[in-house]
C-alpha cells in the first residue's frame, strides 16, 4: 500500500514540473517574441519566465488548484456583513474609506458603487 502512495506523489511531482515547465516556456516565447518589439524591454532567460508566472499566478487570483486566492472566509463575511448594512452604514463606512485614502495618498476614492 505505501509503495502505491509513494508512486502517486512522485506522478503528481513529475506532473507539475512538466506543467511549470511548458507554461514557462510559453511565457519565454511570449515575452521574448513580443515584449521588445513592442516596448523595447529585455529579453528574458527561462527562470525569470517561471519567477513571471508565479507573479502573476499570485497577484491576479488562482489560488491551489485553481481556486481564486480572493475567494476566502473572510471576504465572505464581509459581503454578508455588508448585505445586511443599511443604506446609511455603507454610506459612512464609504465617507471613512475616502478619508483614510485622503489621508494617506492625497486623493478621494471613486463615487458610487455597490
Amino acid at each position: 500500500m505505501r509503495k502505491y502512495w509513494i508512486a502517486g506523489v512522485l506522478e503528481l511531482a513529475i506532473l507539475i514540473l512538466i506543467v511549470v515547465a511548458g507554461f514557462g516556456q510559453a511565457v519565454l516565447q511570449l515575452w521574448n517574441w513580443l515584449m521588445p518589439g513592442i516596448f523595447g524591454l529585455p529579453r528574458i532567460s527561462f527562470w525569470q519566465a517561471v519567477g513571471l508566472l508565479g507573479l502573476c499566478w499570485l497577484l491576479f487570483g488562482q489560488g491551489f488548484l485553481g481556486r481564486p486566492v480572493y475567494s476566502t472566509p473572510w471576504r465572505r463575511r464581509v459581503r454578508e456583513r455588508w448585505a445586511q448594512m443599511t443604506p446609511e452604514e455603507r454610506e459612512r463606512i464609504r465617507e471613512r474609506i475616502r478619508g483614510r485614502m485622503r489621508e494617506r495618498w492625497g486623493f478621494d476614492a471613486p463615487s458610487g458603487g455597490s
